[in-house]
């Protein structure tokens, strides 16, 4: 199940790690992001037999895509904020466990929220559709794993 959910990460994040800074999509203006939605767009089409339920899978879909760039953008902002304490030589350890409980905090919001439109999705689908597109997701997120290589799932 773990897998799953590293699948589903990796395809929304399509090629996170393939940017020439680690973290990221921010480089390129989200086009990685918009490129893995219609990816995932027609995935679903070719999964969801209800073309109205394959619309509202996309738009939930969308939500996602859209919560995990928000979320790593208040990351890479955390990020920035320890940096610049970190250069502070008068920086208390109060000060760095603020943001860092902001970002913990923050981090739980967007998985909730990520979570509750997880399930969203999967109500509009069936057993079969649901499992069918996580293979297809897993199978097409394989390819952008280090290495080029799916892992074999739990």
């Amino acid at each position: 199940m773990k897998r799953i959910w590293v699948a589903w990460g990796l395809f929304f994040a399509v090629g996170g790690c393939s940017s020439p800074h680690h973290h990221g999509m921010m480089d390129d203006k989200g086009d990685r992001y918009w490129q893995g939605q219609q990816e995932l767009a027609s995935l679903i089409d070719q999964t969801v037999k209800d073309p109205q339920k394959a619309q509202e899978v996309k738009k939930l879909a969308g939500e996602i895509v859209t919560e995990l760039k928000t979320g790593r953008e208040q990351e890479h902002a955390y990020h920035r904020q320890l940096h610049v304490l970190n250069n502070s030589y008068t920086a208390t350890p109060e000060e760095f466990m603020k943001i860092i409980d902001e970002g913990n905090h923050q981090r739980m919001r967007t998985a909730a929220k990520i979570l509750s439109l997880r399930f969203k999705m999967k109500d509009q689908m069936t057993a079969d559709e649901w499992q069918a597109l996580s293979d297809r997701m897993r199978a097409y997120s394989g390819r952008y794993q280090h290495g080029g290589k799916s892992k074999p799932s739990d």
